[in-house]
């Protein structure tokens, strides 16, 4: 049990149907603390990428004011997530030959591991996020998990490194900066949800998470407590409500509420088979459809997701070691039936995820639901940086400063070359 509580921390989900802003802190028993909460419509950002700058920055300033208001903090720091179609994952290996074996592997050594992976080269225009040790291998003994304190000259260890386009994360401090606030650092966003909604028993036995979301479906696997396995399939609940808007000729909005209200994710769950009504568009004769129908459209879809989500697994090389099953979290979960469709279709073991574990007592209902699975993780990561001194709030973010010295780089150039001008072009009696 702590003694003290933390530092407030603002954590910032920017997502394809919502913009959430959540103000917590970790409490003397050492659970999270929510101090405020605003959560506004997204328009400007396209499955998960900001797609409208315009539109981003004024749903984060209505979600930061409604944070405001509700919590009376005047945080200027905020810890966000990042997620999108082009974020991808790889494996790779890193060797470290240290000077001699009588002193003990420090966190340097592992720490100088790491940096070392951040020099990859990589496709024109990306950036490595996230680089995440796995399996460390100490003098050829295999499989430790944990080097510090062991005997060793060579030190090897196999890393998950996620990387993302440069665009969309600028495009993410471009947005929240714009508002007045600045970025202290940038999570993967299903491995926030998976903080938040996972137990340490479903990290070990093996698991894989699957946020849907409005644009995307975020995959994170699990096994051993080690990220295995990370992918962003680019559909979500947004491609539903819009094959409900073609299947039944309504508009968006229309399509939205028969997906929230009528909605389920598997046909044979309907038994009576009602005949919904929807309004006519000025003054034409109304249209009907049946739930089972409903259904149907909507149940063709979610088994698309789900191949996809098979085929990650597949792909990861981890299908029948996964004990745990199968997760479900995000907005899409809360789509009755979802649970039950998955496990029929992919044979696994299914849960919904209710981001609740580690709140302490006495939170609003509205966060025990699966769409803020990942502005809590956020929030819990943000907590963690902070309190382990990887991040202070009171300086910049090192994405900051180096955009500042890139900014400031043409200029120092540019007195390099009128220096080196005027040398060639003095006089040969000239004194310098």
């Amino acid at each position: 049990m702590k003694s003290e509580q933390s530092q407030v921390v603002v954590a910032l989900d920017i997502g394809t149907t919502k913009v959430c802003a959540l103000a917590g802190r970790r409490n003397e028993y050492g659970k999270l603390e929510i101090l405020g909460a605003g959560k506004v419509e997204s328009e400007g950002v396209l499955r998960g990428v900001v797609s409208n700058i315009e539109k981003t920055v004024n749903a984060i300033a209505q979600a930061t004011d409604l944070l405001r208001r509700s919590s009376g903090i005047e945080e200027e720091v905020v810890h966000v997530g990042i997620a999108g179609q082009h974020i991808k994952s790889l494996q790779h290996r890193g060797i470290l030959m240290r000077d001699n074996d009588f002193h003990e592997i420090g966190k340097a050594d592992i720490d100088k591991l790491i940096r070392d992976m951040y020099k990859l080269v990589l496709p024109p225009g990306d950036k490595i996020l996230h680089v995440l040790p796995q399996e460390f291998t100490v003098d050829n003994e295999q499989g430790i998990v944990d080097p510090v304190g062991m005997s060793g000259v060579r030190l090897e260890a196999n890393f998950h490194i996620i990387t993302g386009q440069i665009s969309a994360s600028n495009n993410i401090y471009r947005c929240v900066e714009r508002t007045g606030l600045r970025v202290a650092n940038m999570t993967l966003e299903p491995i926030a949800s998976a903080a938040a909604v996972l137990t340490e028993e479903e990290k070990e036995a093996g698991v894989a998470l699957v946020d849907i979301g409005g644009g995307t479906t975020d995959i994170t696997l699990f096994k051993d407590g080690i990220i295995r396995h990370t992918a962003v399939i680019p559909f979500g609940g947004k491609v539903i409500t819009k094959d409900i808007k073609e299947g039944c000729t309504v508009m968006a909005p229309q399509a939205e509420k028969l997906k929230v209200r009528f909605g389920s994710a598997l046909a044979e769950e309907v038994y009576d088979n009602r005949i919904i009504t929807i309004p006519g568009l000025k003054g034409r004769s109304p249209r009907e459809i049946s739930e089972k129908n409903l259904a149907r459209i909507i149940q063709a879809r979610a088994e698309e997701i789900l191949d996809h989500v098979i085929w990650e697994i597949r792909r990861s090389g981890f299908e029948r070691k996964l004990i745990g099953g199968i997760v479900l979290t995000g907005g899409g979960a809360l789509l009755n039936h979802m649970d039950k469709l998955a496990e029929y279709h992919t044979g696994m073991s299914t849960r919904i995820g209710i981001p609740i574990e580690h709140l302490g007592h006495g939170y609003h209902e509205s966060l025990s639901s699966p769409i803020y699975a990942t502005a809590i993780g956020l929030l819990l990561k943000g907590i963690e940086d902070v309190e382990s001194g990887r991040i202070r709030l009171d300086q910049p973010a090192p994405e900051q400063k180096d955009e500042k010295a890139q900014s400031e780089g043409p200029a120092w150039y540019e007195q390099i070359f009128q220096k080196t001008k005027e040398f060639f072009e003095a006089e040969p009696d000239q004194e310098f």
